[in-house]
């Protein structure tokens, strides 16, 4: 791999995205389409006596209303993955605020959502629980169905060292409901034909699970569904599984026998797609004289909803970190009356990256050893939980290469630098995120107008999978990458896979460089030209291969992990509590990288995302209705160009070969790890004053 992998390549799909040709969910256009809206919950505890759609069922161009009272059966999935457990209407009980209650069809969306308002309910409340520090926690077994097995990590007699540790420190650190929120909404268009072959376009970060997941829903053979999402704007991990609201209208469909648009808004979408469960975490840390850690304890609690058991695994990155004789953690989780918890850009090792680089930097300055240094001297060249030796680890560089770049050596005392009246801080941490790969499938053909065509179902959500996925057959090919057309998203296509966890492109790259090989021995030649000219020859209309890779063996030799490092200044004017992010430098190790252009891109994304939870993102209940607060995009605060500053990344190391043939690991979400608690850092080294909570507001800033 040479001449194109690893070049800053622009985006093959920026064109149509900008130009507006990219299709998304709700923008397919079907003869006779109809249009639904939800109704949903205005108790978060509680149940339904009585629902009255009489007036709405005579609504102008109202079509029909569901309610539990009427909702045609949907079975269960015996498999196949589910955001909530409870399917939709299946009672009529509310076990959370916003919950959905009822679906008015009609034949325009401004007639549905009339339609909707006229719905009159009638509840019988129940006290709900919405406040964390009400609810009763308890330990974690497991998450998403595989044990935790923290048991396996409590290693050494973590009171004894902690006891006879020279310095320690003991802090908790708390982050808030965080909510998602992508720039296209959640939708779907179900469109049955018959009663047993179903078409679904709906952004899915998981073509292949969700198309089986479907096909359980209403017990049809996976070949009769199709789902087809080409084009995905923004998802974060919100976007695999089939949420309540679409497997309402699917089943909606099939009922009227017409093909049924919903599309949220962004009030639904604050309760009814996912969230990230606010976090408590303690933390303790015991170090000796020279700084060597002997003794972490990592304590997380998080809530989940009545419906799903969704525990947001912070310790699960503590063992990966710093090395420690004497290590234990522990993860918790309560149930409360608010919308289901779900995957949120490295779910787990975001806020639990939050807490421990936190308190790394806290005993850096107990212990008077710079937070760079006190980190060189405790990682780990094993994941001390799989006991397996890290593959292709250079997080070192990333700390020398970050702290060379930033200037981090002529760092003075805290609360002793200003600039123009305020207050200025440096500060760093930590990044990283699990290298995960999926099996995937790819098909290669070589046509005999001179260009390459790459299919699979696997898809792009922003990330660049279309360019990546391009690049890679043009090296393998010996191709311009413009003669390389890449087709996603569309489940007839051979299973590329999921877009989650930052693994598309380590689990597609490989499969479609095993395609491109395949298809060139199948042509017998030893480039792409040569099997035009034999192409041409032969009067066939193409050379096509399929290949399929997957883990293997390697996985019981190594751990894999990227690694990164960010370091930054902030400037606080404590008269008005203002703090402005000013300089970012940010260095990762993530193997090969496939395009510089984009994988900066997405840690520049990364950080931005950071940024907006570390000053700005939260959610809060209300404590009457268990409805979010929050609820639109003007309500929500989040980052704008404004607040961040240009952000510099820089890649080192080499790539992972053990890893897979491309030797990349995935660079999604690593770049969100770490900035918070960079942050707080440097908050603490401008005002002298260390921040515990997330979103650190003005309020909390104001006379430092």
């Amino acid at each position: 791999m040479s001449k194109v992998i690893g070049q800053a390549i622009s985006r093959k799909d920026g064109r149509a995205k900008v130009t507006g040709t990219a299709t998304y969910a709700a923008e397919h256009q079907i003869p006779g389409l109809v249009h639904g809206y939800l109704v949903t919950a205005s108790i978060a505890s509680g149940r339904i006596q009585q629902i009255d759609t009489s007036a709405a069922k005579q609504a102008p161009g109202a079509i029909a209303v569901f309610t539990h009272q009427n909702v045609p059966q949907i079975s269960k999935p015996q498999t196949g993955m589910l955001y909530e457990q409870r399917l939709p209407l299946a009672d009529d009980r509310v076990y959370y605020g916003g919950q959905i209650i009822a679906l008015v069809v009609a034949q325009t969306f401004e007639q549905a959502r009339d339609a909707a308002h006229l719905i009159q309910v009638k509840y019988e409340n129940t006290t709900a629980l919405v406040d964390a520090q009400q609810a009763i926690f308890e330990d974690v077994k497991s998450f998403m169905g595989e044990a935790l097995q923290l048991e396996q990590v409590a290693v050494g007699d973590f009171a004894a060292a902690l006891a006879s540790a020279t310095t320690k420190i003991e802090a908790t650190y708390t982050t808030p409901t965080e909510l998602h929120a992508p720039m296209e909404p959640h939708a779907i268009i179900a469109h049955w034909q018959g009663s047993d072959s179903l078409t679904i376009y709906e952004p899915s970060q998981a073509l292949a699970l969700m198309q089986y997941t479907y096909a359980q829903l209403f017990g049809i053979p996976q070949e009769q569904v199709r789902v087809i999402s080409p084009y995905i704007g923004g998802a974060f991990g919100s976007k695999a599984f089939p949420w309540p609201h679409a497997i309402l209208c699917a089943v909606a469909a099939r009922e009227l026998q017409c093909p049924l648009k919903l599309v949220l808004s962004r009030r639904q979408m604050t309760a009814n797609t996912g969230h990230r469960s606010e976090t408590v975490q303690t933390i303790s840390l015991g170090a000796d004289a020279g700084g060597k850690l002997i003794a972490i304890d990592h304590v997380a609690k998080s809530c989940t909803s009545l419906v799903t058991a969704f525990p947001e695994p912070c310790v699960l990155i503590t063992p990966a970190m710093y090395a420690a004789p004497n290590l234990r953690v522990k993860q918790q989780l309560a149930t409360m009356n608010v919308g289901s918890p779900t995957f949120m850009r490295a779910p787990g090792e975001n806020p639990g990256m939050w807490a421990l680089e936190s308190a790394m930097d806290e005993l850096a300055w107990a212990l008077n050893i710079d937070p760079v240094e006190l980190r060189l001297k405790n990682e780990t060249q094993q994941h001390q939980s799989k006991k397996l030796p890290f593959s292709a680890k250079s997080f070192a560089d990333c700390l020398t290469v970050g702290s060379a770049q930033f200037g981090w050596q002529n760092r003075p005392q805290p609360r002793s630098l200003t600039r123009g009246g305020k207050l200025v801080g440096w500060g760093m941490a930590a990044a990283t995120f699990p290298g995960y790969r999926g099996q995937a499938s790819a098909q290669v053909r070589l046509l005999a107008n001179g260009t390459a065509q790459v299919l699979t179902s696997g898809n792009d959500m922003g990330t660049g999978a279309y360019t990546i996925i391009a690049a890679t057959a043009a090296d393998m090919l010996g191709l311009p990458v413009e003669q390389v057309h890449v087709q996603l998203g569309d489940s007839l296509l051979p299973n590329g896979g999921m877009a989650g966890g930052s693994m598309m492109t380590a689990s597609l790259a490989p499969s479609v460089m095993a395609a491109c090989q395949e298809v060139l021995k199948i042509a017998n030649v030893t480039t792409a030209s040569e099997a035009f000219a034999a192409l041409r020859q032969s009067g066939l209309p193409a050379f096509e291969a399929t290949a399929t890779t997957a883990p293997g063996a390697e996985t019981k030799q190594w751990a894999f992990q990227s690694w990164g490092a960010h370091f930054c200044e902030v400037s606080v004017d404590e008269e008005i509590g203002r703090l402005q992010v000013t300089r970012w430098v940010s260095v990762m190790n993530i193997g090969q990288v496939m395009n510089a252009k984009t994988a900066a891109s997405q840690v520049r994304g990364g950080v931005i995302m950071g940024i907006g939870q570390a000053l700005m993102e939260e959610c809060n209940y209300d404590p009457h209705i268990g409805y979010p607060v929050v609820y639109d995009l003007a309500t929500y605060h989040f980052p704008v160009h404004a607040d961040i500053p240009q952000i510099g990344v820089t890649f080192v190391g080499e790539p992972d070969f053990n890893f897979n043939p491309a030797g990349a690991r995935g660079v999604g979400e690593i770049g969100i790890t770490g900035v918070a608690a960079a942050i707080a850092n440097a908050t603490y080294h401008a005002t002298g004053k260390r921040e515990r909570t997330l979103p650190i507001t003005p309020d909390k800033l104001i006379g430092s």
